[in-house]
């Protein structure tokens, strides 16, 4: 399944985030390991990443029905919304959970940040759908 974009507005990318990710060949197809982002109020942390080439594993589409877009806070939390008792739900499913785990999908910025997020290593979908 294959993110759709949200529906509603996105404000003006005047938001820095910064993405760290463990396994960049595997996101990108390029050894870069932090990318640097303008998003908007709104975005979501993955549509943001998906739209600029960080390929972020969403197997549900971005619906927060599965836990393969996990990722850490490290930084700017409270630019961030606050997460949903279904995120949590989903989040516990996730492998190497932290305090600061959240889903990609649900995390819509709403501050001026700055947000620094890190991808870990094993965020990827072992069976992942091929786009028709």
């Amino acid at each position: 399944m294959h993110l759709k974009h949200s529906d509603h507005e996105h404000g003006p990318p005047i938001v820095p985030v910064t993405f760290i990710l463990e396994e960049p060949e595997m996101l990108t197809g390029t050894k870069q390991t932090e990318w640097t982002l303008m998003g908007g109020e709104h975005e979501s942390v993955l549509e943001l990443a998906m739209e600029h080439g960080i390929n972020i594993e969403h197997a549900c589409g971005g619906v927060c029905a599965c836990s393969t877009c996990h990722i850490y806070v490290e930084q700017g939390m409270a630019s961030l919304t606050e997460a949903t008792e279904a995120e949590d739900d989903r989040v516990e499913e996730a492998p190497g959970i932290q305090r600061n785990s959240r889903l990609s999908c649900q995390c819509e910025i709403r501050g001026t940040g700055p947000i620094i997020i890190r991808v870990p290593a094993w965020n990827r979908n072992a069976v992942k759908e091929i786009p028709h």
